[in-house]
């Protein structure tokens, strides 16, 4: 077995040619100490690799043609200037389209782990009605397509193995789940869950299959663990942004599950986070206060203010939802004190995308759940500014925040520029969550269409809409 490609391209059948411009660039640092900061590299940046000795040696000898494109971003931020065939490596162009290795059958999955009774709702969240897809022309770019096949074949290949040939799964198997997990970060950072979705079944079937094969020793059953939580929980995000909230609500179920099997606080306060986020989406802000709750007390026995400070806001959520102005205003309280005492090391890897953005996007859902339109706006506004260009999901999810405050607040001219702004990014974006959104948008504007900003707006909606329906 092996772990997932770090590059899109599949290694050549013949020997590999040694990177030695790279092992320049190294000079008098051991493989370790270059890793190390190749990782700092990233932290300044907002990336997350996981970088070792044994990457930069794959590097090195030439297995490893070219980075995927959060190391390329890494190292264009450390040699600024310099391309990557200047880095030693195969440009992008030779090595696409290269095939990753045959189409794995899918592995058995073993039966779900217990659900805990603590965590059991009696009331169900509702099923969105209709079922959202993705436009059959949605262009996703090649980058998606190519690194959406390297975890596919690569954890499903993995696990198939594991089972097939009864072999004790080791640190390559558990890498390869963590890969899948960061992968699916990656496309869904950039392209949105729509497109995503329906290809992480077969991901997800092989970590739990890796689990079910059993027979290695403790450290790997426990990285198996937290990656296959973790997958869950990525899976249950693309569930839930594409409008599937029952699916969703069972992988964060099923991610709690294996959290508490392990005893691991971490991956618990991030399933509780996550469902508190689905319980306001679903329209049931009780519980959305209740698992941000239980998210807190999970995570008080980690050291990330950054990650109590995103629960205090999906709290936050909940109570505006609630009408709970106050009770809102604490919570939002906390969350910027918490979130001024700075990133740590002990921050969980998920969180790569809470930065100031989402702390000013997050704050502006509540104030617009509390109908305070214009301060709602303030924020979105501000969280557009503030965005990394690479996160372009978020880009249009704060965009359409805007515009939808703004013709709330009386403002149907600005509300029609943010969103147009928005509906371009949508050509690049495929989330049913935002897309509804600035389909409320529309519908909230259409009364005001006699303002040729807001006409020429709901033209091009329309034709959009025509050309690829929600």
């Amino acid at each position: 077995m092996r772990p997932l490609p770090e590059s899109p391209s599949a290694p050549s059948s013949s020997s590999p040619r040694p990177n030695t411009a790279f092992r320049l660039l190294r000079g008098q640092l051991s493989p370790a100490e270059f890793a190390a900061s190749v990782r700092r590299a990233a932290r300044e940046i907002g990336e997350q690799v996981s970088c070792d000795a044994r990457y930069i040696g794959r590097v090195e000898s030439g297995a490893i043609r070219c980075p995927n494109y959060a190391y390329e971003r890494v190292f264009r931020h450390m040699f600024p200037g310099r391309a990557l065939t200047d880095l030693g490596f195969t440009p992008r162009e030779a090595v696409r389209g290269r095939p990753v290795g045959p189409a794995a059958v899918p592995a058995p999955r073993p039966e779900p782990l217990p659900r805990p009774e603590s965590v059991s709702h009696p009331e169900p969240l509702p099923r969105p009605e209709p079922e959202p897809r993705a436009p059959a022309d949605i262009d996703i770019f090649e980058e998606s397509e190519l690194l959406r096949r390297a975890f596919m074949a690569g954890g499903a290949a993995a696990a198939a193995d594991a089972v097939r040939t009864s072999r004790r799964a080791g640190q390559a198997e558990a890498a390869a789940v963590e890969e899948a997990v960061r992968r699916i970060r990656l496309l869904d950072d950039r392209h949105g869950a729509d497109s995503l979705y329906v290809h992480t079944a077969r991901p997800l079937s092989a970590a739990y299959a890796l689990l079910d094969a059993g027979g290695y020793g403790r450290s790997v059953v426990e990285r198996l663990y937290a990656g296959a939580g973790e997958l869950a929980i990525s899976v249950g995000w693309l569930a839930h942004d594409s409008g599937r909230l029952t699916d969703a609500r069972s992988h964060y179920a099923e991610a709690l599950a294996t959290a508490r099997v392990t005893g691991d606080p971490a991956l618990e306060a991030h399933a509780f986070c996550n469902t508190a986020f689905l319980a306001r989406d679903a329209g049931r802000p009780r519980e959305a206060v209740r698992a941000a709750q239980a998210a807190q007390r999970a995570a008080r026995r980690l050291a990330s203010p950054r990650l109590l400070s995103l629960i205090a806001l999906r709290e936050a959520g909940g109570r505006a939802w609630l009408a709970d102005r106050g009770g809102c205003e604490r919570a939002l309280l906390r969350a910027q004190a918490l979130f001024g005492r700075g990133p740590c090391d002990d921050d969980p890897e998920w969180m790569t995308f809470f930065g100031e953005a989402e702390l000013e996007g997050l704050e502006a859902q509540c104030w617009s759940a509390l109908g305070d339109w214009g301060r709602a706006a303030e924020h979105a506004r501000r969280a557009v500014s503030l965005q990394k260009p690479h996160f372009t999901r978020n880009i249009a999810l704060f965009t359409t925040e805007l515009a939808s405050d703004l013709v709330a607040d009386g403002e149907p001219e600005a509300a029609a520029a943010a969103a147009d702004r928005a509906l371009g990014l949508l050509n690049q974006v495929t989330s049913s969550r935002i897309r509804r959104m600035l389909e409320d948008t529309a519908r909230l504007l259409r009364p005001h269409g006699r303002n040729a900003s807001v006409a020429d707006f709901l033209a091009r909606y329309q034709q959009a809409a025509r050309e690829s329906p929600v």
